[in-house]
């Protein structure tokens, strides 16, 4: 069945009242590229459709201070042309290139990558390299929480799409002597979902000697986006070289058990 209404709040509070309206028959679209999929299938169903492509700020990418905020109606298209996040946050840029064919990177949001909860979801990898927190909105206000704990299981969210509001995302701005990188490895370039994929984050020493810290985001090797902490671990204080790296791949290698 298709939907009845097709609703357009003009902010976050409006949207989340319009779903409390219609007690659980409502969902929430931005690009839709996997909704309006779905639906048609008949794996979702849905009586009114609340777009929050207008509303003010979720479309939007800032820095303030060394914090970015990326609104979760942020397309990926969006984020592959930001200077701000290919400088400052090079793993999500690439991380975001990736994702589908050019049609979809136009309209496929960074929100919906996270509330649909696939443990492949190039946005969510890139997202937990960067130690990211989501913003949710509901009845009760709103609040930031680490952007882990919003995974469940393959394909299942922590999110309530039917009453609350994914909002935006923010993580600390990579500075001198850190940075980022994604790889993905997949039967083709584009229009699948990859058999591994990997993103990372790091920072060094003063002298450029040393792996001060290392973030390190995997899939599809756990039901959910995986950070591999054990390399993590390793790679803090360890001399930047090759055997240090090989070492940990390793270790991640032993972390992972890809499809």
């Amino acid at each position: 069945m298709m939907w009845q209404e097709y609703l357009f709040p003009a902010s976050v509070e409006e949207a989340v009242a319009m779903l409390a309206q219609w007690g659980g028959r409502a969902r929430l679209i931005a690009g839709g590229t996997d909704l309006v999929l779905e639906l048609n299938e008949g794996k979702r169903e849905a009586d009114c459709l609340i777009d929050i492509t207008r509303i003010a700020g979720l479309k939007a990418i800032t820095l303030e201070g060394d914090i970015i905020t990326v609104g979760a109606a942020v397309t990926f298209r969006q984020l592959d042309d930001s200077p701000l996040i290919r400088q400052r946050a090079t793993v999500l840029a690439e991380a975001a290139h990736t994702v589908g064919s050019l049609q979809i990177r136009n309209v496929a949001t960074l929100g919906g990558n996270v509330v649909n909860a696939l443990p492949a979801a190039d946005g969510s990898l890139g997202l937990c390299a960067l130690d990211a927190e989501a913003e949710i909105a509901d009845s009760t206000g709103r609040r930031w929480v680490p952007l882990e704990e919003l995974f469940v299981a393959s394909g299942q969210s922590r999110i309530d799409a039917t009453a609350q509001v994914l909002t935006a995302f923010r993580f600390r701005a990579l500075g001198s002597k850190e940075g980022s990188a994604y790889e993905r490895l997949a039967r083709r370039r584009a229009l699948s979902l990859p058999i591994l994929a990997c993103g990372v984050a790091v920072g060094l020493s003063e002298d450029g000697r040393t792996f001060q810290w290392a973030r390190i985001s995997l899939g599809p090797v756990a039901p959910v986006p995986f950070r591999a902490r054990q390399t993590e671990a390793f790679l803090a204080g360890a001399e930047v070289s090759t055997e240090t790296m090989v070492r940990a791949g390793e270790i991640a290698k032993s972390e992972s058990h890809p499809r």
